[in-house]
């Protein structure tokens, strides 16, 4: 066996600075792996005795491409606190809202950040790696700048209901502050049309909608994918050829166990929303995901807690969010014995540690558990089990699988408006305790409120990046990143891209410009541009 070798890549990404990651490498191959989240943001404290809706106007700020499903989540939480009553129509605005601005975040986030690795030197001698540095090479690529061009189509229709995009707060409790007009509605179908004539079917698909959504297992996937060279040509043909080829079917498992808060609320069944009762009143379910097991149950935030002991928080053990009290330490060295993160370990009490994010939500999406009228989808459950569990090349198809979904929930939240029904009911003010969840683009989202003589007393967010880029739990239970680099393996230690798609398969927050250093004497090992 050879020496143990030490990297630490910070950061680890192409928009945002805040993930660095450590890697013990031994034989080539990743051993043990820390993630450290070096952002503090503190919203929490910054909310700490505000007026209840603060939170409406502060948390959509937390993220510049999400800010909707912190607004809805917001809103939702101030809901279930005041027992307000949320017209049909408000609930559909709400699902609109968040529903376009995740489905920007698709092509943004595959051209923008993911595809990009597929253009590095490491692949010079893949068939595909001609045809991949044609259509992906940041800024010239042609899939690159059609892909990031058209994204910014969807939030012209959150535009039509918030105003503008981002940071809107058109979502208030009882309702939403907007009354589209039959124009607006007109221009948002005109919005997804374009959207679908001019990227999903000709250059992500090649072929139409309708055919894509008859694929129901795996062997529909590889059948189709065979079945014309438009299909095998396209986008997600080469993305899933070019794949496997480089073997992205090979490492980035993760624990397996995997976690929903289902999203989307029903129009006609989450009125009068309640904490207990929003589970049962979503279209896209909620849940637990075993993989060991294969086994499937319904989530209760109940069983979420928030475990900092080796965060950079004095609060000590493991605790619910509604019991937090959020106690930053103002020196923060790392120590990967102790305290190295300002993310908590997020664990569910009986399951442990889960992974949030589009493939957690599609593997529970194709689970018998639930109700009857909720929406399923029996495709990525079954390439999961045909494929041997989860991998980087799954994770991503799952997230882009959404698409389709999502645009079809669009096109049935436009036919449903009844413009001259309520968008509005204003509630009354209250002490109490609020929850608020949904699905973000990169998974589990939710916001505590505790609401004491009219002011917040203690407002908690668990974000998707809290569950997955979160450090050991107490137990020494690692994070899913940090699971999940367990045996990539790395090539040349001075451009581990393997890395970088172990944690972009996560849709974690990065920037343009990776480092690696030697841990042990500090010296740079090499500086070079991923974007």
């Amino acid at each position: 066996m050879s020496a143990v070798e030490t990297l630490d890549i910070s950061p680890v990404g192409r928009v945002e600075g805040d993930l660095d990651v450590r890697v013990d490498i031994q034989d080539g191959v990743v051993t043990n792996a820390w993630t450290h989240a070096e952002l503090f943001r503190g919203f929490e404290v910054i909310l700490r005795d505000k007026d209840p809706q603060a939170g409406l106007v502060v948390t959509p700020r937390a993220c510049g491409i999400c800010g909707a499903s912190h607004l809805s989540s917001a809103a939702w939480a101030l809901d279930t606190a005041w027992g307000s009553t949320v017209p049909r129509n408000a609930i559909l605005a709400r699902n609109l809202g968040q529903i376009v601005e995740t489905i920007q975040s698709l092509p943004r986030h595959h051209y923008g950040l993911f595809m990009i690795d597929f253009t590095n030197q490491n692949y010079m001698n893949s068939p595909f790696f001609e045809e991949a540095v044609k259509r992906y090479s940041p800024f010239t690529g042609t899939s690159y700048e059609a892909g990031v061009t058209i994204s910014g189509r969807p939030v012209e229709i959150y535009a039509l209901l918030g105003g503008q995009w981002p940071h809107s707060s058109y979502m208030v409790p009882g309702g939403v502050m907007c009354a589209p007009t039959l124009t607006d509605v007109t221009r948002a179908w005109s919005i997804l049309e374009h959207f679908r004539r001019n990227w999903i079917e000709p250059l992500w698909l090649g072929c139409s909608m309708e055919r894509y959504e008859e694929i129901q297992s795996y062997d529909d996937f590889m059948a189709w994918l065979d079945e014309k060279p438009e299909h095998a040509n396209s986008d997600l043909g080469l993305y899933w050829r070019m794949g496997e080829e480089i073997g992205l079917t090979n490492y980035g498992r993760g624990h397996g166990k995997f976690v929903s808060w289902g999203y989307l609320p029903h129009e006609d069944k989450y009125n009068n929303p309640t904490i207990e009762g929003r589970q049962a009143a979503v279209l896209m379910k909620s849940g637990v995901y075993d993989g060991a097991t294969d086994s499937h149950k319904v989530m209760d935030q109940v069983f979420a807690r928030e475990d900092t002991m080796h965060a950079w928080y004095e609060e000590g053990g493991e605790a619910h969010p509604f019991d937090r009290t959020t106690n930053p330490i103002a020196k923060n060295p790392v120590d990967i014995d102790g305290k190295y993160s300002w993310a908590t370990a997020v664990r569910h009490a009986e399951n442990g540690r889960l992974e949030a994010g589009p493939l957690a939500r599609q593997l529970i999406a194709g689970g018998d558990h639930g109700e009857d009228w909720q929406h399923t989808d029996p495709l990525i459950l079954d390439m999961y089990r045909k494929m041997d569990g989860p991998s980087i090349l799954l994770r991503h198809f799952a997230r882009m699988h959404e698409l389709c979904k999502l645009y079809r929930q669009s096109e049935r939240i436009l036919r449903e408006f009844r413009l001259n029904d309520e968008w509005y009911i204003k509630p009354t003010e209250k002490d109490g305790q609020g929850w608020g969840a949904t699905e973000a683009a990169r998974g589990a989202l939710c916001h505590w409120i505790d609401i004491r003589n009219g002011k917040i007393h203690n407002y908690q967010m668990i974000a998707p990046t809290t569950w997955n880029v979160g450090p050991r739990a107490s137990d020494g239970e690692r994070g899913p990143i940090e699971e999940a680099l367990i045996g990539t393996p790395i090539k040349n230690t001075a451009d581990p891209v393997e890395v970088g798609h172990v944690c972009r398969s996560y849709d974690s927050c990065l920037v343009c410009t990776v480092h690696a250093h030697d841990a042990k004497t500090g010296e740079e090992l090499a500086r070079f541009r991923t974007a």
